[in-house]
């Protein structure tokens, strides 16, 4: 007990000097006092950067006890919330979010919070970004095989926007070089309780479907079911446009379109994070065709925010074009750098 009320008397005098040097202060479940600057928390993971490290420190957001910022962060809660504001323990451990002008938006506990952004240091500091690439040789029939994948999103209050790009190059003898390229934006607006509107633009363009281009422009409503500091899984349904140009000879093709989709993302496995998507595009305006695009990505951890990664996409159509495939699904293993 008096050690307890000695670790809580540290962890004050430490808080209340934060108060003139903008300095954020955790209080682990170890007793472990930690003095730095918070950028971030997500997935169930804060990072903080001291001045006595040339790292910065990465914790579990469950096994903090206390917190007291000076930083002002966009915290969004489990019942899907949105709330801007500093951020201090109460001796009881409850956490008080406290805005801009010194009123006290929320009093939550630990476990309600699953995201921290902070606001106070402009635009770089809301970015994230990832670029990978894989390559592979074979000798025996001269297989030849390229990738590419990066992406960025930015967070502000109320929405995000997210670029993301892939690209495939196959060659081999005696065989047709196989081209693959897709990308994607995706503006999210908040909603209360976890729901949230999403325009959407998707590109694609293949050989093994004929595609010069099929170009998707959406608009949907989703809400996130589940939404913790161990994994979130949500659903999306609207409406989607989609105009396709192809290689051959086929006139293009426009359909109004459904979309029902659904993702998951676990992010709770140690240096592991595994997430899916599922949509399916069922067309309001040719008579019986439907449409799949899914994938599946396993994600590892490195030292020094590398990372390795493996996944399979797939595109499915049950009316495609004359000549080509139903399906194109790619396999790939890749290595990347996430800031």
């Amino acid at each position: 007990m008096l050690q307890r009320l000695r670790i809580s008397l540290v962890f004050m005098i430490i808080a209340y000097a934060t108060g003139f040097s903008q300095i954020d202060t955790l209080l682990l479940d170890t007793n472990t006092i930690i003095v730095g600057e918070v950028k971030s928390m997500t997935r169930g993971v804060l990072t903080i950067e001291t001045n006595y490290s040339d790292s910065d420190f990465t914790i579990e957001w469950l096994k903090i006890k206390k917190i007291y910022t000076q930083s002002v962060f966009l915290t969004s809660l489990t019942d899907g919330s949105r709330i801007v504001g500093s951020l201090k323990s109460s001796e009881d451990n409850t956490l008080i979010i406290t805005n801009r002008e010194g009123v006290i938006e929320r009093e939550v506990q630990i476990p309600e919070i699953v995201f921290l952004q902070p606001l106070n240091k402009g635009f770089w500091s809301r970015l994230d970004a990832a670029v990978d690439f894989g390559i592979s040789f074979t000798k025996a029939n001269n297989l030849k095989q390229f990738t590419f994948g990066t992406n960025l999103k930015y967070t502000e209050d109320k929405w995000s926007a997210l670029i993301n790009a892939n690209m495939l190059r196959s060659s081999q003898d005696n065989a047709e070089d196989i081209r693959r390229e897709d990308a994607s934006f995706v503006f999210n607006y908040f909603l209360p309780k976890d729901w949230y509107l999403s325009p959407q633009v998707s590109l694609l363009s293949n050989t093994e479907q004929l595609l010069d281009l099929r170009t998707i422009v959406s608009m949907g409503i989703g809400n996130y079911i589940v939404n913790t500091n161990k994994m979130y899984w949500g659903v999306l349904t609207g409406l989607s446009y989609n105009n396709e140009q192809f290689s051959n000879d086929a006139q293009d093709r426009s359909s109004l379109e459904g979309i029902i989709g659904t993702e998951l993302n676990m992010f709770d496995i140690e240096d592991l994070s595994i997430i899916t998507r599922l949509i399916t595009y069922p067309s309001l305006s040719e008579s019986g065709r439907w449409r799949v695009d899914w994938n599946f990505d396993m994600k590892y951890d490195l030292p020094l925010d590398f990372y390795v990664k493996t996944g399979i996409t797939l595109n499915y159509d049950n009316q495609p074009t004359a000549g080509a495939s139903d399906s194109d699904y790619y396999w790939k293993l890749a290595f990347g750098w996430e800031w």
